[in-house]
């Protein structure tokens, strides 16, 4: 396997992270229901990852006015309890702080909300692990990956010549393609909730099948994994 030399590590959060699914879907099935309506589990698994606004106007078909409703309704019940129905992969808080110890920068980069993921990393005792947590606004201004993703290279004062010591790591197409619209390198994480295909056809050239796997990319090799 090869060991990529990056030395700044932006990371997606829902399916790279954590296991976010039971939140997720219990938040989107939350706002459907505020419409009389509900969908089958892989139409809301659907929602994990790509912007909320995204999904509630092309997954489900909600008018605009209906998708700003819709967010505004998942967003309380994700701020009360979808929130703390996650949990971390197993192994990533040891990797973590195995990078961190390398000497690594580590950064979150979500489309979540920033307020949100915030929330999350301290709730998993990670702060200490990252330079920056960057996520979308509530806005709606900053929503893409590729948006995120420059908002979090703006905010570590990564220059353009620094970038290729950067990379991007995710499990689904949005964080390949984010990566690739600012010129990062990527690495594609298949225990989340994208397939291999997806993040290929996206332009992922690096694939961690697991945890240990991502280690083995990631951690220096002078280094124990």
């Amino acid at each position: 396997m090869d060991h990529l030399q990056h030395h700044i590590l932006l990371f997606d959060l829902d399916g790279t992270l954590t296991d976010s699914e039971p939140g997720i879907i219990n938040s989107v099935r939350h706002a459907l229901h505020a419409f009389g309506m509900d969908r089958p589990p892989e139409t809301l698994r659907s929602f994990i990852g790509p912007p909320l606004y995204n999904s509630f106007r092309q997954v489900i078909g909600l008018s605009e006015a209906d998708t700003i409703k819709a967010i505004e309704v998942y967003r309380t019940y994700f701020a009360e309890k979808g929130i703390y129905e996650n949990a971390l992969y197993p192994g990533i808080s040891d990797l973590l702080h195995r990078l961190q110890h390398q000497g690594k920068r580590l950064v979150v980069a979500t489309s979540k909300p920033e307020i949100f993921a915030r929330k999350i990393i301290a709730y998993f005792d990670l702060d200490s692990c990252f330079d920056a947590v960057c996520g979308a606004d509530l806005e709606g201004k900053r929503s893409s990956k590729s948006d995120v993703i420059r908002y979090a290279l703006d905010t570590c004062g990564i220059a353009s010549d620094a970038k290729a010591d950067a990379i991007m790591i995710g499990d689904r197409c949005y964080d390949i393609l984010g990566a690739r619209d600012n010129g990062l390198e990527a690495v594609g994480v298949l225990y989340g909730y994208g397939s291999r295909e997806e993040l290929r056809q996206a332009g992922a050239v690096h694939f961690a099948e697991s945890v240990q796997e991502l280690g083995q990319l990631l951690c220096s090799t002078n280094q124990p994994i």
